[in-house]
């Protein structure tokens, strides 16, 4: 079993740039490929980008690709989201997800899941 808290929302303007950082508890953070996805008001949670869990694989949503990256540390157990040129469209509750044994993409089957971090983009 593994535990996600999800770290570095808050409020910034349209084109700038925002890290979310999620970090998982236990010791066997490589069994796990992870993801981020989010849910816009009013509207169903959606993919964002997912990774394997040598973070040879990478997966994202079409609306995000060329803007946001996601990265790993294994050493660390942590999975983080860089996000550029942000946009109104942006703004989400950003969840972090692990998938046993998986690789990460949006079609996987993610067991647990973080508490969510609030990204807000302002136009």
């Amino acid at each position: 079993q593994v535990q996600l808290v999800e770290s570095g929302g808050g409020l910034v303007q349209a084109g700038g740039s925002l890290r979310l950082s999620c970090a998982a508890s236990g010791r066997t953070f490589t069994s796990y490929a992870m993801a981020w996805f989010r849910q816009p008001p009013g509207r169903e949670r959606e993919f964002v980008a997912g990774i394997s869990w040598d973070g040879g694989r990478k997966y994202y949503g079409d609306s995000v690709k060329g803007r946001f990256t996601i990265y790993r540390d294994n050493a660390k157990n942590t999975v983080d989201l860089q996000m550029n040129s942000l946009k109104s469209e942006d703004t989400a509750v950003y969840y972090c997800a692990a998938e046993p044994g998986g690789w990460g993409h949006a079609d996987s089957a993610f067991d647990y899941w973080g508490q969510g971090t609030q990204v807000t983009v302002s136009s």
